[in-house]
C-alpha cells in the first residue's frame, strides 16, 4: 500500500504539527522558530525602556484590577468554594459583574469631581485625570446597611461625555509631558 503524499498547505502544516511526534521536521523547524521569536522579543524588551514601562503599567493594571475584585468578592476569602464548572463561572460572572457596577459607580462618580472645577472654568489636565483610578474602596461598606427602597426610582439622564481633551495622552507626548518638559501646544 502506498502512503499519500499530502499537498504542502497550511492544512499539510497542521496535519503534520497535529501528528503528535516530536520528532517531526516541521514540529522542531517551529518550535526553534518560537524560540528565535522569544529571544527577539525578550532582548526588545530588554533594551526598550519605553516598553518595558508600557509592560509593566499594563501589567499594574491588570493586578490592580484583580486585587479590587477580590476585595469586591470578600466571602470565602476569595476561593471558588464549588467544583462544579457550572457554580465557578457564576461565582466568575458574578464576581466580574458585581466588580464592573463598582467600578461604573466610581466613574460617575469622578465624572461630577472633575465637572466641578470645569464648570468654575478651570481647566482639567488629562495627565492628572488619566492617574485616578476606578478600583477606589474606600468609601463602600461592604459589610454596611443596605436600602432597597430606591430600586424603584428612575435616575434622570446622566451627560457621559466628559470635556476633556484625552488626545495628548496618546504616545510619546505622555511620556515627554512626565519628564518635565512641557509640550508646545
Amino acid at each position: 500500500m502506498h502512503r499519500v503524499q499530502m499537498a504542502p498547505g497550511p492544512l499539510g502544516v497542521l496535519q503534520r504539527l497535529c501528528s503528535g511526534s516530536w520528532r517531526n521536521a516541521t514540529y522542531t523547524a517551529f518550535r526553534e522558530v518560537g524560540k528565535v521569536i522569544r529571544t527577539v522579543q525578550l532582548l526588545r524588551y530588554l533594551s526598550d525602556s519605553p516598553l518595558r514601562a508600557g509592560v509593566t503599567a499594563a501589567t499594574n493594571k491588570v493586578e490592580a484590577f484583580n486585587g479590587f475584585s477580590d476585595w469586591v468578592r470578600f466571602g470565602q476569602n476569595g476561593t471558588v468554594a464549588a467544583n462544579d464548572p457550572v457554580e465557578q463561572e457564576k461565582d466568575v460572572k458574578f464576581t466580574s459583574l458585581l466588580a464592573n457596577l463598582v467600578i461604573f459607580h466610581n466613574t460617575l462618580d469622578i465624572a461630577d469631581v472633575v465637572r466641578e472645577p470645569q464648570a468654575e472654568g478651570r481647566p482639567v489636565d488629562p495627565l492628572d485625570l488619566a492617574q485616578v483610578s476606578p478600583y477606589l474602596t474606600e468609601h463602600i461598606k461592604r459589610f454596611g446597611e443596605y436600602s432597597t427602597h430606591e430600586l424603584g426610582i428612575t435616575p434622570d439622564a446622566y451627560e457621559a461625555r466628559l470635556d476633556v481633551d484625552f488626545s495628548v495622552l496618546g504616545g510619546d507626548d505622555k511620556q515627554q509631558r512626565h519628564d518635565g518638559q512641557a509640550d508646545a501646544v
